[in-house]
């Protein structure tokens, strides 16, 4: 009997079973009044008159009226470039330690987001609330006696004018607790390999010395990283290497997309569990296995706000038009797509973090990501979101029993007529282009009525081009590096989609 297992697994049932229903309204005030005390003396606080809305009514309103929406180029440009300079008490007390190096899925420049030691405690704050929520997913005991894969950026940091910097995930494993590391792998040495490909290596020479019982990281890189290890000791799937393996927790992307693909690497389906962990914080994880949602963490250093995702809201770029109407976690709506905005213990403020998400479940706090506002596809107005570009992938990977991990879209002009260009990375299609396309639109025409609209105005036809997965990769690697944090852009602007075709040419 997993005596050790069944004593960590009744800790966690306790925890999580004292922990009160939230009253979202009332905790969101606190997380902002408390974000503003703290920063007032700041240059950003004065800057914005954050001792005049303490003395507000209504705090939250004032909070919106007196703070201007910030991207990541704006906040940078005005308090967040100076503190390489060594100046302090910008947009949060004091100077960060760490810088979280994002480039996200756009350009080869990484933004720096300071990352505080308070921002460091609400991550694992945040973890400790996941790890209970595994009291809901009917794990047996042995179970919490295995250890768990980590597979992130590389925890060597490295120094820059007196800040220590990675990615978020590299910065979070080098701060994991003491008597967490006993249970992480692939452990401190391993992850310190600042080189993706020997990382992976040096993981599935050991893999057999591990009992791994979790995976953590983007599903991407760790399709590659378990078809390395099932490579290097000659198996048919991970788990005659790690039978023990119960769990995958994921993140950064859509899952969806990669459901098949990855199921194909196990011998028995595994639990999926969804998390939303970002350079600018800890934002929200799956609570319960009877949905794919995530629970908003509302009480714990993130204040939320929330823009209705309408082309009129949104520039070519992404950001948002200076007086687009934003509400509070009281005022949501369930289906409706919005553009998120937080303010966090890191000192962003009323920041525009990329993503679209839609409420499932507004008394429980639950959310699904839907898209990026950057790949939302608007150029004759099919209004296409990520969300429902995954679903009709899914669809086509079902109907033609097909593997697609990899996609990106265009909107192109073929004989001065606009098309949309697809390419997909399917290691096993066996049907014509001409069918894949004729299969997306119909599943698109299905699902979204302005794309049907479209398909009969300006939007003239659907090209598809099928190529390996590895060029997606590769394309990574071209542009930024691999592993990590870094995701595939789903949508190019026209000079990327340029560069992007070139590239594909001379695989």
């Amino acid at each position: 009997m997993a005596v050790i297992g069944s004593i960590i697994k009744g800790i966690i049932e306790l925890a999580d079973s004292v922990i009160s229903e939230e009253n979202a309204s009332k905790n969101q005030h606190i997380v902002l009044k408390q974000l503003l005390e703290k920063a007032k003396d700041t240059k950003f606080g004065k800057d914005h008159s954050f001792n005049e809305i303490l003395e507000s009514e209504n705090i939250e309103k004032a909070f919106a009226e007196n703070t201007p929406y910030y991207d990541y180029n704006l906040i940078n440009d005005k308090y967040w470039k100076y503190l390489h300079e060594g100046e302090e008490n910008l947009t949060w007390p004091g100077n960060p330690e760490y810088f979280a190096l994002s480039s996200g899925t756009t350009g080869k420049t990484s933004k720096r987001i300071p990352v505080t030691e308070a921002m460091l405690e609400a991550i694992r704050k945040t973890g400790i609330k996941q790890v209970s929520a595994l009291a809901n997913f009917d794990l047996p005991a042995d179970f919490f006696e295995k250890t768990i894969m980590m597979l992130g950026s590389s925890t060597k940091l490295k120094e820059k004018n007196g800040h220590l910097e990675g990615e978020i995930s590299g910065i979070s494993a080098s701060n994991i607790p003491f008597w967490f590391r006993g249970y992480y792998k692939p452990g401190v040495e391993i992850s310190q390999i600042d080189d993706w490909d020997e990382r992976v290596q040096k993981i599935a020479e050991e893999a057999k010395n591990w009992d791994i019982g979790a995976l953590s990281g983007i599903p991407s890189w760790m399709e590659l990283m378990i078809k390395k290890v099932i490579e290097h000791h000659g198996v048919a799937n991970i788990h005659e290497i790690w039978p023990n393996l119960q769990v995958y927790t994921t993140g950064g992307v859509a899952f969806g997309p990669y459901e098949k693909s990855f199921n194909a690497l196990l011998k028995h389906p595994i639990t999926i569990i969804d998390t939303y962990l970002a350079s600018e914080g800890f934002l929200a994880y799956q609570e319960r296995p009877e949905t794919k949602s995530m629970k908003l963490v509302l009480d714990n250093g993130i204040y939320f706000e929330f823009v209705p995702f309408k082309p009129e809201y949104i520039n070519q770029d992404g950001s948002l038009v200076p007086n687009a109407p934003s509400i509070n976690i009281s005022e949501v709506e369930e289906n409706v797509e919005y553009v998120l905005i937080i303010s966090t213990v890191s000192g962003a403020w009323r920041y525009l973090i990329g993503d679209t998400i839609k409420f499932t479940n507004i008394e429980r706090a639950e959310i699904i990501i839907t898209g990026r506002t950057k790949f939302f596809l608007n150029v004759v107005g099919s209004q296409l979101s990520v969300n429902k570009m995954n679903d009709a992938i899914q669809e086509v990977e079902e109907k033609f029993d097909m593997e697609i991990p990899e996609f990106t879209i265009a909107a192109t002009k073929i004989n001065n007529e606009y098309h949309h260009k697809w390419y997909i990375g399917s290691p096993n299609a066996k049907v014509s282009n001409e069918e894949l396309a004729d299969a997306l639109d119909a599943a698109l025409k299905e699902a979204n009525k302005n794309y049907k609209v479209a398909r009969s105005k300006a939007l003239k036809g659907v090209k598809v081009e099928v190529v390996k997965p590895e060029i997606f990769h590769a394309w990574n690697e071209h542009n930024k590096k691999k592993g990590g944090q870094v995701k595939m852009e789903r949508v190019m602007g026209e000079e990327k989609f340029k560069e992007w075709e070139a590239f594909v040419s001379e695989q």
